[in-house]
C-alpha cells in the first residue's frame, strides 16, 4: 500500500476511534498516518536519488561520446 493511502486509511480509523470512543482504534489511525508519512518521505528520497543516478549518467554518455 501507497503511503498516501496509509495515510486516508489511518485518518479514518482514528475518526471512527474518536466516534465509537476506542482508543486503540484511534492510536492505530495515528500509527498508520505516521507510516504513510514515512513512506512518502522515503518514496521522495528514492525519486531524488533515481534523478541524481540518470543525471550523472548523461553526463559521462556525454563525455565519452
Amino acid at each position: 500500500m501507497g503511503g498516501k493511502a496509509d495515510e486516508v486509511k489511518g485518518r479514518i480509523k482514528e475518526a471512527a476511534g474518536a466516534l465509537t470512543g476506542d482508543d486503540r482504534l484511534r492510536a492505530e489511525g495515528k500509527t498508520d498516518q505516521a507510516v504513510g508519512k514515512v513512506k512518502q518521505a522515503v518514496e521522495t528520497v528514492i525519486d531524488k536519488a533515481k534523478d541524481a543516478v540518470e543525471t550523472v549518467v548523461d553526463k559521462t554518455k556525454d563525455k565519452f561520446k
